[in-house]
């Protein structure tokens, strides 16, 4: 049964033990990042521009990038020269904090609204994940009670047109497809027809992966866009761009060259189970201001997780106290 215009936030409130999940999943990162800061800020230090070199040193070292770092260290300067930091556990408060402020601002799950179908276009360069998000997304969206369609408009892979298929097989979810190597936006422009005549709320559009470099691909793309705006002009409603958070800094020129495209909407973060140098969520955070909507932790089909800025950034960085530090020693 059709539920009315809602985040799909239903799921994730059901779900007992989140937090502990997410600290899991996020071990490589944690280890890589928070016990660095740990050792640095639970310990006693002087604050001096010592300390604070060294801070900058671990922030960049997690891929918080250049302006990110400087932003959260002026923050903490500004505060340690007014006195309001008395020593590291404050500073380690402090930054905690600032990190949760730049995060919370990006965390704004997708609303699923009352046009029909509403269309979600994704992007993103060849093995981000594209392909699987999508499937993770559809079963997400199915399970929050949405009626789903998927376009198989990646025509230049066969292997993905069969991999889609696979996928929209086993979520039991209709998959409008054609041969390889036929025109993408024909296939969306079939696609939006069907969801119409299935009464879809959903349909998910697949798109070739290709390098932001490539000027007559990203065309493609603008294509493909002017179809959906011109069967439904207040599509597409969502242009979600995928991003391996392995990719590091990359991830920022990738943003910008698809943003100039076909104008983002919204990110989905994967392989942050994989990546040591978590910090590049936070410089996405700081730099663009987008939507963050999910964040893939895992190969199983419910390790897509809505993106929630407290979630993240307690898995990452647990609350001081007295036992901070025995909270960090649990993930090595």
């Amino acid at each position: 049964m059709n539920q009315p215009p809602h985040s799909t936030t239903t799921e994730k409130n059901r779900s007992p033990g989140l937090f502990g999940r997410l600290r899991e999943k996020l071990a490589a990162t944690q280890r890589g990042f928070t016990r660095g800061l740990a050792d640095l800020l639970l310990g006693e230090r002087a604050l001096d521009d010592n300390l604070l070199d060294e801070l900058e040193t671990l922030l960049l070292s997690a891929d918080v990038g250049v302006e990110t770092t400087q932003f959260l260290l002026q923050g903490i300067a500004d505060q340690v020269s007014r006195k309001q930091l008395k020593d590291t556990r404050a500073v380690y408060a402090a930054l905690r904090q600032s990190i949760l402020s730049v995060m919370q601002a990006c965390s704004r799950p997708l609303a699923i609204t009352s046009a029909k179908p509403f269309v979600v276009m994704v992007v993103g360069v060849n093995g981000v994940g594209k392909t699987t998000t999508i499937a993770k997304l559809a079963h997400h969206l199915k399970k929050n009670g949405h009626r789903v369609t998927l376009a198989a408009a990646d025509t230049f892979r066969a292997a993905a047109i069969e991999q889609l298929k696979t996928w929209a097989g086993r979520l039991d979810i209709p998959v409008i497809a054609q041969h390889t190597g036929a025109d993408a936006a024909a296939v969306v422009h079939d696609a939006l027809n069907a969801a119409v005549a299935r009464d879809s709320d959903v349909l998910i559009v697949d798109t070739a992966g290709r390098q932001h470099t490539q000027a007559d691909l990203m065309d493609e793309l603008k294509k493909i866009k002017r179809v959906i705006v011109k069967a439904v002009p207040s599509a597409p409603h969502e242009v979600l761009l995928v991003l391996d958070a392995g990719t590091g800094q990359n991830a920022l020129s990738q943003q910008a060259h698809f943003g100039a495209a076909v104008g983002v909407t919204g990110l989905a973060l994967t392989k942050l189970d994989g990546t040591a140098k978590g910090g590049i969520l936070i410089a996405i955070a700081r730099k663009t201001g987008l939507p963050i909507r999910y964040i893939g932790v895992g190969e199983g089909m419910d390790d897509l997780r809505e993106f929630d800025a407290g979630e993240y950034v307690d898995a990452i960085l647990p609350e001081s106290g007295p036992d901070t530090r025995s909270k960090i020693q649990d993930t090595r």
